[in-house]
């Protein structure tokens, strides 16, 4: 749906004057970062679908790993990325980037990280990340916490709660989120138990009955906020984009819903309905 447009000949032409230089500068699409996480994947490309819809401007969407989003903004190599876990989940990620980002606004509030277990464990048995040391449920669990990539904040997270809890002999299975949620579900089918590393918003507390466990130690943090970040000089050369990215907020409620809905239909059919549902929040965001 969001393709890069081709700039060579417009460029070609107006090369006389300045105005042609601006002309071309603005024809070039705004490239947008985003990491293979189903609330990133939304909400980037309802971003991307209002620009090009309502604003006229292309739009090139790059996937790629959380490291090298924030290189790529930092660099200039990449315009924007919607999904800044701040203050704790991307903290090593921003603190070596944040004097050459600008941040545009938030897009929620209230995002949050845990270890989740599925609702038929009784809480009697498992209601806290110290109840991983019985012995008892080490073994139903298989001495496994599920996780996700080796490269996400929520893994830095999740191996020093392993050792803030002292669960030796624990395995902190590295996988993917798409690894994570094969093994949730095929667990689920049969009942067997299992906790594995989460967040919020997620579409899976649509799909599946779960529950965070306690973190009374907060080794994976407390609430955060997920930011928009531009490479220096966006704002300038975009202001109507940047604007728009600024003024775009979601209630934490509406995103998971819209999130299961995707899982349902299709990421382009939840956008396309959100956006059908929302007109008057689209018209705040457009600053209408």
């Amino acid at each position: 749906m969001f393709k890069t447009i081709a700039t060579i000949g417009l460029a070609g032409m107006f090369v006389a004057g300045p105005v042609g230089a601006s002309f071309a500068e603005e024809a070039k699409p705004v490239k947008i970062g985003w990491a293979a996480w189903s609330d990133a994947e939304f909400v980037t490309k309802l971003a991307a679908k209002i620009i090009k819809d309502k604003l006229g401007r292309e739009v090139e969407l790059v996937q790629t790993d959380v490291a090298p989003l924030y290189q790529g903004v930092s660099r200039g190599d990449l315009d924007a990325m919607m999904m800044a876990w701040l203050p704790q989940t991307h903290a090593d990620y921003h603190g070596k980037v944040k004097d050459k980002v600008e941040t545009l606004g938030t897009v929620y509030h209230g995002a949050k990280l845990g270890w989740v277990v599925p609702a038929y464990i009784p809480e009697s048995e498992l209601n806290s990340i110290e109840d991983l040391q019985k012995p008892e449920i080490k073994q139903k669990l298989g001495s496994t916490v599920q996780g996700i990539d080796p490269g996400a904040g929520l893994t830095r997270l999740s191996e020093k709660a392993l050792k803030d809890y002292g669960l030796e002999g624990y395995n902190l299975q590295i996988s993917s989120e798409a690894g994570m949620l094969t093994s949730v579900d095929r667990a689920v089918r049969t009942e067997k138990w299992f906790v594995a590393t989460s967040w919020s918003p997620h579409w899976m507390f649509g799909k599946y009955e779960l529950r965070y466990i306690a973190d009374p130690k907060g080794s994976l943090g407390e609430a955060e906020h997920v930011d928009v970040l531009a490479r220096q000089g966006f704002k300038q050369e975009n202001p109507d984009v940047a604007a728009f990215l600024s003024r775009m907020k979601l209630p934490i409620g509406d995103l998971e819903a819209a999130m299961f809905e995707a899982q349902q239909t299709s990421y382009d059919a939840a956008v396309d309905k959100y956006i059908a549902d929302h007109p008057d929040q689209v018209k705040v965001w457009l600053g209408n």
